[in-house]
């Protein structure tokens, strides 16, 4: 099944769509109600009469997640973003994520602005998995039970905010905060069963472009780790809950315009007017102008004090 959640003649509801695209009206709040058996609210749903078709709606994005994990696992990407430095040894044990903000995020048809100061801005082609059901220490085959779907995420990136915080150490902050977008809704995994290859990755074809021309392209079978070890991983010591977000990190092969730089090839960042369109089979489509933003009002360098003591 495929569940969105929309805007209509100014109310906001969540709905199941069906096979001629109209949306069937979830009897819950939101989405994040029913995370726990989509199947069953879907079902009911569909045994009602429709509502509007998509076109004629303003598709959201499906949640408002409480927690937003951005994984790292296309070993292809991270060779690229390295510029021949090689991978990190320390890459291969374990996948590794960071936190970015779930305030940030957009819906599939709302415009994204430059993160003030930036210069270099950047797209993120990445597919991400929701939880649906609370849990902790979980293995692999538990997690696959906690997973509610799947859907597209551009992880939007202020590359030169990001490389300059990151000296710091302690990772991106506002080369990253300034926005996500999923959607443009969330597939239930049994529509994905399928696709699934020997080790239980879902080889899912992934295509980027900017402004009608392809500028990358791979398959989420590429991963290094499956979204069933991810979760596990990601609840390891701590719960994850209904909502949360897991994202995949950016597939390889031009799934974002940094790791082009990093194999030197000389592209443009991307400007106000920009298109980017991310296409992800089995699950839908993204296409996202990029808008200007507003300007980094000044702050002052750290201060230098004196370490005096009481």
């Amino acid at each position: 099944m495929r569940f969105a959640t929309y805007s209509y003649e100014g109310n906001e509801r969540a709905g199941v769509l069906d096979a001629d695209d109209l949306l069937h009206p979830v009897d819950a709040g939101s989405l994040a109600e029913v995370l726990g058996d989509l199947a069953a609210a879907g079902a009911a749903a569909l045994s009602a009469p429709p509502g509007p078709h998509v076109s004629a709606v303003r598709l959201l994005a499906p949640l408002r997640p409480p927690s937003v994990r951005d994984f790292v696992t296309f070993e292809e990407h991270v060779e690229g973003m390295r510029a021949g430095a090689g991978v990190p040894g320390q890459w291969y044990a374990a996948p590794t994520f960071y936190f970015t903000s779930p305030h940030a995020v957009l819906g599939p048809r709302d415009d994204v602005p430059v993160p003030p100061g930036c210069e270099r801005f950047d797209f993120e082609l990445e597919v991400a998995a929701v939880i649906g059901r609370e849990g902790r220490d979980l293995t692999p085959e538990q997690a696959r039970d906690h997973i509610a779907g799947y859907t597209i995420c551009n992880d939007w990136s202020a590359r030169d905010l990001q490389t300059a915080e990151m000296a710091v150490g302690l990772g991106p902050c506002k080369g990253k905060d300034g926005a996500t977008t999923l959607g443009p809704w969330l597939v239930t995994p049994d529509e994905l069963e399928s696709r699934r290859d020997g080790e239980g990755l879902l080889r899912l074809a992934l295509t980027a472009e900017v402004n009608g021309e392809v500028v990358g392209s791979d398959l989420l079978s590429n991963m290094s780790w499956t979204f069933e070890e991810m979760t596990a991983y990601a609840s390891r010591g701590t719960p994850v809950r209904p909502g949360d977000v897991l994202a995949s990190g950016t597939c390889g092969n031009g799934g974002c315009l940094a790791e082009l730089w990093g194999r030197g090839l000389d592209r443009p960042a991307l400007r106000p007017g920009d298109v980017v369109t991310l296409t992800v089979e089995g699950i839908g489509r993204l296409s996202t102008t990029v808008v200007a933003g507003g300007e980094a009002h000044p702050l002052p360098r750290a201060r230098r004090r004196p370490r005096t003591r009481p």
